[in-house]
């Protein structure tokens, strides 16, 4: 099943043009990246299941010194959790919109995260992405927006872009995603069924959990694995849109293929990694057209390889790459790019 047919094209587009589209971009890729494949969309779902199963077993059966691999294990596993339903919140999943949005608060509910709240805010995300003022996944801020914050969102502010960066997804789950009044109204009620269901799910689980396993069951099989999940989505949509040479763009100067293509970050990481996350990290196709499964990220992106090549933005994840992101981008303008808080002359 097709989400959009598109002819791949084997012309070399100019960088430097004013006028690329972003349908001229799709046109580059092959249109099998756009196909949805039932099979292959449930065994993605079969296979996690399983290694979430295998983590749950390893955490009840491991001595002490092993618990924290097989936290990190789960905790990984749970990530994965969270990419089916990204899939579903993109409509890439299912054909059907029902099976879509089940699926996706399945998924989303051992994670307490709701499905809908979620999902648009991110579709704003999508559609401007790199925008100031206007994006709302790791935006930097201005140093003259930073000079006007209080003591404690100045502090706040410079831990989750320092060396605390893999706490930042907590907080903005906490803070954006239960708040009615980041939706049109209109989305409101949508929001309130997914708050319903993350509600309900902790309201059974939770005290069940505790109940027969004590506080420390709680600890050990859900909020220390809840916890890897987290250092995930900070890691990941941090390094996604997040580097010295990254540019943002004024809501007047933005060019939405420029953005969606050389904004975006791809960055590979330990094979189980990108196994129990279903690659993810591919990310620049997705930034170019959210149809893309992400059974099919790979096979866009080395499409995007053999037409852009060196101009596209790759790399590695490692601890060097975190310790420049969390050094270097702290502050932002546009005209001057990144600056750190070490070079930052403002207020204090």
């Amino acid at each position: 099943m097709t989400a959009l047919t598109v002819q791949p094209q084997n012309t070399i587009l100019d960088l430097t043009d004013s006028k690329l589209r972003l349908k001229d971009i799709l046109k580059t890729l092959p249109r099998e990246s756009f196909q949805r494949n039932r099979r292959k969309a449930w065994t993605m779902v079969l296979v996690n299941v399983l290694m979430v199963g295998l983590g749950y077993w390893a955490i009840q059966a491991s001595p002490w010194f092993l618990l924290p691999f097989a936290w990190v294990f789960t905790g990984t596993a749970l990530t994965g959790f969270f990419v089916i339903a990204h899939d579903c919140g993109h409509r890439s999943f299912a054909k059907r919109k029902w099976v879509n949005d089940l699926v996706g608060h399945i998924f989303m509910a051992p994670l307490i995260y709701p499905f809908h709240g979620w999902r648009l805010l991110h579709n704003t995300h999508h559609t401007h992405t790199n925008k100031m003022d206007v994006d709302n996944a790791w935006q930097p801020f201005r140093p003259e927006d930073y000079d006007e914050f209080g003591i404690v969102r100045r502090v706040g502010y410079r831990h989750m872009r320092g060396r605390l960066w893999w706490l930042a997804s907590i907080l903005h789950w906490g803070v954006v995603h239960f708040d009615l009044s980041q939706y049109e109204p209109k989305d409101r009620p949508k929001v309130k069924v997914s708050i319903a269901v993350v509600a309900v799910f902790a309201a059974i689980v939770f005290p069940t959990l505790i109940a027969t396993t004590g506080v420390w069951g709680f600890v050990k099989f859900w909020l220390l694995p809840w916890l890897i999940y987290h250092f995930w989505m900070s890691t990941f949509t941090l390094v996604h849109h997040t580097l010295p040479n990254i540019h943002f763009s004024e809501p007047e100067d933005w060019d939405e293929a420029q953005a969606q293509l050389f904004g975006t970050v791809h960055c590979e990481y330990p094979f189980g990694v990108e196994f129990l996350c279903h690659h993810i990290n591919v990310h620049i196709p997705h930034h170019l057209s959210t149809a893309i499964p992400s059974y099919n990220l790979r096979l866009a992106h080395r499409s995007l390889q053999k037409t852009w090549g060196s101009s596209l933005q790759e790399h590695r994840f490692s601890w060097k790459l975190m310790k420049q992101i969390t050094d270097q981008c702290h502050l932002y303008h546009p005209e001057s790019a990144y600056q750190s808080f070490k070079d930052y002359q403002g207020k204090r």
